[in-house]
């Protein structure tokens, strides 16, 4: 099993806080590791930017750790109280057998969010017509990498053979190279997929996410043991934070977590938060099913990362108390 962990970090990430609009801030603060800065996590940014956090006595600290193994290093090193990333991160520390390993408390979106991204407008996509080509899918291991190779053997398409991948290039990179003429296809998340289509460089042609699968494809974790009652104020926060986005429209949603985007043009923010709701990106409830769980689980096996005959159970992982207590 590849090591996704490493207790000791190489760098210290700068930490990035984010305002929760006109609400005072004061309570207890949290640090809080995302795997990434992304619009795709809209309903984290609107319990920001609305004062949900705020108003269960939480203040948030925002620290973009720039990959899963970071957030996963922070939160078993003490450097940030919860972590913000696929729910694979926490199974590789359990199948290590640490006995301290964190656990997932509540679910954020529930599928890949990232889009294949082709040179030609093709008004009705057929998987099949990716035979023979080249696609830029990102690092080996990753769940963008590992959730495309399953889409595509689900398919009947194997790498390799009906189709070749080129990942050599690194994931903020990639759009880049596309553009410079690497590849046929490329997987990208937004706003990279609408900047290329709004620069008529190449298409959107599919969803990664449709293609695979639900999956607890971002969640949030924390040691075990870690205080309860700031856990289930967390999750009240992001419930809520998930019925905003559940109920309003694209641009209410745009307007809401703009100030966690000020580099960005709100028409934009607008359009990849409708991308992300007609895929059904956006989890309405903290709640995982255990079905998504076993199917994530198949993805990484799929992909060689696990031992095809690791035993995770669902319970060992995921704890929906939290989640389930929010929802009432």
């Amino acid at each position: 099993m590849k090591k996704l962990i490493c207790i000791v970090m190489a760098a210290v990430v700068a930490a990035v806080s984010v305002a929760c609009g006109s609400q005072p801030q004061s309570g207890k603060k949290l640090v809080l590791s995302e795997v990434t800065h992304s619009i795709f996590y809209a309903p984290q940014y609107v319990a920001i930017n609305e004062g949900y956090f705020a108003e269960e006595g939480l203040e948030i600290e925002l620290v973009n750790a720039g990959g899963a193994d970071k957030v996963m290093t922070s939160v078993l090193t003490g450097a940030a109280d919860i972590g913000l990333a696929g729910a694979e991160a926490c199974v590789y520390v359990y199948l290590q057998g640490k006995e301290d390993y964190p656990k997932v408390f509540a679910q954020l979106t529930r599928c890949d969010g990232s889009f294949l991204v082709g040179r030609e407008k093709v008004e009705s996509f057929d998987w099949q017509s990716l035979r023979g080509s080249t696609i830029l899918p990102g690092r080996k291991g990753g769940m963008p990498y590992m959730t495309l190779l399953y889409a595509l053997n689900k398919n009947g398409l194997e790498v390799g053979k009906d189709v070749f991948f080129n990942d050599t290039i690194q994931f903020n990179a990639m759009t880049g190279a596309f553009l410079s003429g690497e590849g046929d296809y490329v997987t990208v998340f937004e706003p990279s997929a609408t900047d290329i289509e709004m620069q008529e460089k190449g298409f959107i042609l599919a969803s990664v996410g449709e293609a695979g699968g639900e999956v607890p494809y971002t969640t949030y974790f924390a040691k075990q043991g870690y205080d309860a009652d700031t856990l289930q104020k967390f999750t009240n926060a992001i419930a809520k934070g998930q019925q905003f986005v559940a109920e309003k429209s694209p641009a209410e949603i745009a307007a809401a977590i703009a100030p966690s985007f000020p580099e960005t043009d709100l028409a934009v923010i607008e359009k990849v938060v409708q991308n992300y709701k007609e895929i059904g990106a956006f989890s309405h409830t903290p709640v995982m099913e255990e079905a998504a769980f076993d199917r994530i689980i198949d993805i990484v096996k799929n992909a060689g990362e696990i031992h095809p005959d690791a035993d995770v159970p669902f319970e060992a992982i995921i704890d929906n108390s939290y989640a389930e207590a929010a929802k009432q």
